[in-house]
């Protein structure tokens, strides 16, 4: 009777390791499951998150996701807010010290950042813990027993730090205190299952040991991949400007999502969308043998995701919108007006440099030549042709792909 609370063990495995990385380790995954099964018990899955910034963007959300399938087989999704270790700061991927963020700054990012988490989590069944709970409590004497659980040796294996320590860098001691801390987090939570991105594979090795040394099964370790931002070569993120935003109006997020190259639309499909994989493979193959057109199953994809996030309805207005405005060259519904006073005939070029639709005059002649000006809707190419403004008009003009005003000459 209890195994009919949970799907097979070996459907619940193909769902949960689609897009994953690395399982460790496999056999204890599926040892877990069954157990689980037997004793129709749920299983403690969790993801820990230091809310060093407020916004979420897509990177973010591969792993929340993976958490989200564990919610959905009827396991218990915990999400960890490193509302403690935020303070600390996670040494992992950096090159030198990084300064501790203040209780109100990791307080007010975390309220934020839950905000958008529950986009993707159910919020009635999600188990919302914070590690001040009990590392907030820890003695000094409890600290000292936790470090004796580990050796100096093996921290120095970790390569944020050993590269410091080739460069003569300094590395503060607080920061040899982070995997432990957080590690005493799976013991606390006595997780089953923790996830996390691949760069954080050291701490969560930390933590199984730990789990161990506390006399508990350690987890299974489940890594995601980590997502490659729109330029198709280094990790989404803020700072480098690559990202989307899970907060961005759908048009922002589905002209983005289209920017991305062909062959970097596939691993969006495996980490952003729950398309099983034979439905993808399908995709693919279509895509290959002409059957279906690369921008249409890109087309799909960001509709997919936009609808996750902001519903079916605006994904379905997001799609259409772009349908229009680039593959049909038709103007967006709301393009922005801008106001020029009545004067003497001004060049195209000049003019389109003088509303910020290329960045210099040569810019502006090369758009012209490539087609890439229109008028109404009726190509210009040009690059001597004037703009009367002697007289009231008003026009649509279009400058590129995506960029269109509507010019009220008065």
């Amino acid at each position: 009777m209890a195994e009919s609370k949970f799907k097979p063990v070996d459907e619940q495995i193909a769902h949960l390791k689609k897009g994953v990385a690395e399982v460790i380790r496999d056999e204890e995954l599926k040892a877990k499951l069954e157990q689980s099964a037997r004793a129709g018990k749920p299983l403690r899955a969790y993801l820990g998150v230091d809310p060093t910034a407020p916004d979420i963007h897509l990177g973010h959300t591969v792993v929340l996701r993976k958490l989200k399938h564990f919610q959905d087989l009827g396991h218990t999704a915990i999400f960890l807010i490193g509302d403690f270790s935020a303070m600390i700061g996670d040494p992992t991927g950096q090159s030198e010290t990084r300064p501790p963020l203040t209780r109100e700054q990791v307080d007010l990012n975390a309220q934020t950042y839950l905000a958008q988490v529950y986009k993707i989590l159910d919020r009635e069944k999600t188990e919302v813990r914070y590690n001040s709970e009990w590392l907030g409590k820890m003695s000094s004497y409890d600290v000292v027993r936790l470090c004796g659980h580990y050796r100096l040796a093996r921290m120095l294996e970790r390569e944020d730090f050993r590269s410091r320590l080739a460069g003569n860098l300094p590395i503060s001691v607080h920061e040899l205190l982070y995997p432990l801390l957080t590690a005493y987090d799976a013991v606390a939570l006595g997780s089953d299952l923790e996830l996390g991105a691949t760069e954080q594979k050291f701490n969560m090795l930390v933590h199984r040991e730990i789990q161990r040394e506390y006399g508990q099964t350690p987890e299974v370790v489940l890594t995601m991949p980590i997502l490659v931002g729109l330029d198709g070569e280094r990790k989404m993120s803020k700072s480098l400007g690559n990202y989307v935003g899970i907060t961005e109006p759908p048009g922002d997020m589905f002209g983005k999502l289209m920017s991305i190259s062909d062959e970097l639309m596939w691993s969006y499909y495996d980490l952003l969308t729950d398309f099983g994989p034979h439905v993808i493979l399908r995709l693919r193959e279509e895509v290959r043998t002409g059957t279906l057109h690369p921008m249409d199953a890109k087309m799909q994809l960001a509709h997919a995701v936009i609808a996750g996030f902001h519903g079916e309805e605006a994904g379905r207005k997001a799609t259409e919108e772009f349908q229009r405005v680039f593959r049909d060259r038709q103007a967006p519904e709301q393009a922005p007006r801008h106001h020029l006073r009545r004067g003497q005939p001004k060049r195209l070029g000049a003019l389109l440099v003088e509303l910020n639709l290329a960045a210099s005059r040569s810019e502006a002649e090369r758009l012209i030549k490539q087609g890439g000006v229109e008028i109404d809707g009726a190509r210009v190419e040009d690059v001597k042709r004037e703009i009367d403004l002697l007289k009231p008009a008003e026009f649509l003009l279009r400058a590129g792909k995506r960029k269109f005003l509507r010019i009220v000459v008065e």
